[in-house]
């Protein structure tokens, strides 16, 4: 198979190096706190999971939110901390 300039000068991303070095870390009995890809270590809990499950049916979750977040989940946080 033939590729591409483009391919062939692509570099591992960053993030995934990182991920990678925090497993290697922790398979050495290392106490790390991974927080490369997003991928909790343990289930989500039920609730979330519920939650989850009702807003794409109500079609509520069938699309990306804007990366600033949802303002309703923003309001409830600020107001939980204040």
């Amino acid at each position: 198979m033939i590729l591409s300039n483009r391919v062939l000068d692509m570099e591992e991303s960053v993030t995934l190096a990182a991920a990678a070095r925090a497993k290697a870390l922790k398979a050495q009995g290392r106490d790390i706190l991974s927080l490369t890809l997003g991928e909790p270590d343990f289930p989500t809990p039920k609730n979330i999971q519920n939650a989850a499950i009702s807003a794409i049916k109500d079609g509520r979750a069938s699309f990306y939110t804007v990366t600033s977040g949802l303002p309703e989940l923003k309001e409830a946080i600020v107001a939980y901390f204040a």
